[in-house]
């Protein structure tokens, strides 16, 4: 038998405080957002929704306002967001908010993570075959190891 002294308590420390969700408008993230959405409430942890308007330069050349169409996607799903989260602040409720930048999806994920010191991150399956080539960006998150990763199918 060894003598081991009991760890001392830790008030508050249990469990993530803070959870990004990484949306792009497709089903697969807007699941993944919804999972998030659940498990902030059951945790009582803030919901940290980031969309990431990804930059175009080849649109750009070909003169299609890029700027504006992912901005424009921003403001959909931040509006498709609050329209969800109002509809069911009845049944439950949880505190979130929406972030948005520009750039590359999986750099943009891990700056908004690290910039709100997330505990766990929640993406949805790409549902891009590319990816198979170039690697997802879930699967660039898990390889990243900095936070649990959630990737919902």
């Amino acid at each position: 038998m060894t003598d081991q002294q009991p760890s001392p308590f830790e008030r508050g420390t249990d469990g993530p405080k803070v959870i990004v969700a990484g949306v792009d408008g497709s089903e697969s993230s807007l699941r993944a957002a919804s999972y998030a959405g659940g498990l902030a409430r059951r945790q009582n942890a803030l919901l940290a929704v980031v969309y990431v308007q990804p930059l175009l330069p080849s649109g750009a050349a070909l003169g299609a306002p890029v700027a504006d169409t992912t901005e424009e996607i921003a403001q959909s799903l931040a509006a498709e967001i609050r329209a969800n989260a109002e509809r069911v602040k009845d049944i439950w409720n949880v505190r979130w908010e929406f972030h948005t930048l520009r750039g590359d999806p999986y750099n943009g994920l891990v700056t908004a993570a690290d910039d709100l010191r997330a505990d766990a991150v929640v993406v949805g399956a790409s549902e891009s075959a590319g990816h198979r080539f170039i690697g997802s960006v879930a699967v660039r998150l898990v390889k990243a190891g900095r936070w649990p990763v959630t990737v919902v199918p």
